[in-house]
């Protein structure tokens, strides 16, 4: 996959955004535990960035996935890892199956303002006792007329606290686990006056080790009436619209790994070079070298990886395979490299401002989001034919 002359414009305009709107405020907003969604998003939205793939009647640019593969690898300047993750949540978790099979009524009402910045949205499917065991989640919507009444728990829900919408996961039959779940469009927010709906509760809001500009939240849900044509397509297929959702997820968290990642070895050569040690520079040992190079050597393969698989994706194919193979080794380069960069700056990486040792904390996630490594490699060894497949009971 090569990048045009439209895909760079794309990340220059972004970059320019980043480094005179986003990146001044990062240590603010790590301190408050939380960055102002709705200010950033309208802003990414007057830059027609929050909707590039999606369909043009609704503010889209209707590009291809490409093109959003260029956003995400841009959104890698900014110094954190919580506001790129509140983005990508936007753009590619909770509005593509909405894009994709939601009703005119549906996308006018929830999508456009997405996309114009006027919206923040949520993806609802995580759960207290169901985090990568989609199939097992909980969180019930019963018919009564022609509304669904939702109960249940959503927990670790990125931009819950600020959201306005949430594409849910929701049990709506008997079924097979794998065939009675719906997405539904849940109002978060009661739009005259901002309060939450009645019947949703932020029960907690989630203090975490890393990602702390993002909010994240347990949120409660006691008989949430909600019309049923705010359901996404059809019917119990949820479960099949998520797992669509999680590739441009995981291909999300491939790529937006690639220019941190790059920069964590960046920051450590140019610490190396300066830093003297026993009459040389931490630079001058052979060891240093080495592991520097093999690092970079990795992330390299990693961008190879992710741009196969956009490609991939851009023609149709289904990248289940590679988008897994992907999210697994960006899972384990956000361990690995910011793990050894630390190590390289000594007691300085050890600091809580060190930009190294935020990678440190915040890379940690990848691993575990959208799906857990060890979710990753099941997925591959059934593909590979070696694991056998349970029964969707």
């Amino acid at each position: 996959m090569q990048y045009t002359h439209e895909h760079l414009e794309i990340q220059k305009t972004l970059k320019r955004f980043i480094d005179e709107e986003i990146n001044p405020h990062v240590d603010e907003w790590e301190a408050a535990e939380m960055f102002p969604a709705h200010q950033v998003f309208k802003r990414l939205g007057q830059l027609g960035l929050l909707g590039l793939t999606k369909p043009e009647a609704y503010g889209g640019a209707a590009l291809d996935y490409s093109y959003s593969m260029a956003m995400t690898e841009a959104l890698g300047w900014i110094e954190c890892g919580g506001v790129p993750m509140a983005i990508g949540v936007q753009t590619d978790m909770a509005t593509p199956a909405l894009a994709r099979y939601g009703s005119d009524e549906l996308r006018s009402q929830f999508l456009a303002p997405a996309i114009a910045g006027d919206m923040v949205a949520c993806i609802g499917v995580s759960e207290p006792g169901a985090g990568s065991d989609v199939a097992n989640i909980k969180s019930r919507a019963v018919k009564d007329g022609d509304d669904y009444v939702i109960t249940g728990q959503k927990m670790w829900i990125t931009n819950s606290l600020q959201a306005d919408w949430m594409c849910m996961l929701v049990n709506t039959g008997e079924g097979p686990v794998h065939k009675n779940k719906s997405l539904v469009i849940v109002p978060m927010r009661d739009g005259s006056n901002g309060k939450l709906t009645k019947g949703i509760e932020v029960a907690q809001k989630i203090r975490k080790i890393g990602m702390n500009s993002s909010d994240t939240g347990l949120i409660y849900f006691d008989e949430v009436r909600v019309p049923q044509r705010f359901r996404i397509g059809n019917e119990g297929a949820g479960f099949v619209y998520q797992m669509q959702q999680f590739q441009e997820e995981r291909l999300w968290g491939a790529a937006s790994c690639l220019v941190s990642l790059s920069n964590c070895i960046g920051w450590t050569i140019e610490w190396a070079q300066e830093r003297k040690l026993f009459g040389a520079t931490l630079a001058d040992q052979q060891w240093v070298q080495f592991k520097l190079a093999e690092l970079k050597t990795e992330v390299e393969a990693l961008r190879a990886l992710t741009y196969r698989a956009c490609e991939l994706y851009v023609q149709g194919q289904d990248v289940l395979e590679l988008a897994s193979m992907a999210k697994l080794k960006a899972g384990r380069l956000n361990r690995i490299v910011p793990d050894t960069c630390l190590q390289f700056w000594g007691g300085m990486g050890f600091t809580w401002e060190n930009k190294v040792s935020r990678m440190y904390r915040d890379g940690r996630l990848v691993s575990i989001g959208g799906g857990a490594d060890e979710v990753m490699l099941q997925i591959l060894s059934k593909i590979m034919g070696i694991a056998k497949k349970p029964n969707a009971a």
